[in-house]
């Protein structure tokens, strides 16, 4: 019997709060059980395993991210939508430390294809856009962009720039300055 009120949707946001407050390898189908003081077989009622768990938490996440994409980018074009873009991640990783590690969850081709992660690198090559990149560089800037949105943002909140001056919010700048100049100056391929 379903147990009344536990729903998909419930076992979702509990565990994107779950993530986000102990972090995403905290998520687990008996964690939650104990959120909801019922018994972990009540949860396979909503979810097949663990595994489908934390995949509709990482869709969410990346709805969630590509939202507030959507959102800071429009109306933006250039180097002011680059920043907007790349403020986003940032601010989402700082604000939701377990759904930005959700967002890396591994998910299967079909899955991958249906969520949110295609609207960001949509988004992302809108404003490659603005770089006049062909469609083969689109895809190098694209993976060139999510390296540095990703690798910045983890080892500043891993505390990698604390222990030097200056401060992390300068490097972040002067990265978002160099990202735009590369994108600018992007080498002609032949």
């Amino acid at each position: 019997m379903v147990r009344a009120g536990l729903t998909v949707d419930r076992l979702v946001e509990a565990g994107a709060n779950l993530a986000d407050e102990a972090g995403f390898d905290a998520v687990t189908p008996s964690a939650l059980a104990k959120i909801f003081d019922v018994q972990v077989a009540s949860l396979y009622s909503h979810v097949k395993n663990a595994h489908e768990l934390k995949t509709l938490i990482a869709l969410f996440a990346l709805n969630q991210l590509a939202d507030q994409a959507a959102e800071a980018v429009a109306g933006r074009s250039g180097k002011d939508a680059l920043i907007a873009l790349a403020n986003v991640h940032r601010d989402f990783a700082r604000t939701h430390p377990g759904l930005f590690a959700a967002t890396r969850f591994p998910l299967d081709g079909p899955t991958a294809a249906k969520s949110g992660g295609v609207r960001l690198a949509q988004m992302m090559r809108a404003v490659l856009r603005g770089y006049a990149l062909s469609d083969a560089d689109q895809t190098h800037a694209v993976r060139l962009l999510g390296s540095v949105f990703l690798g910045f943002t983890m080892l500043e909140l891993g505390g990698g720039f604390s222990h030097s001056a200056p401060d992390s919010e300068h490097s972040w700048l002067r990265t978002l300055d160099a990202m735009d100049a590369v994108l600018r100056s992007w080498p002609q391929t032949t």
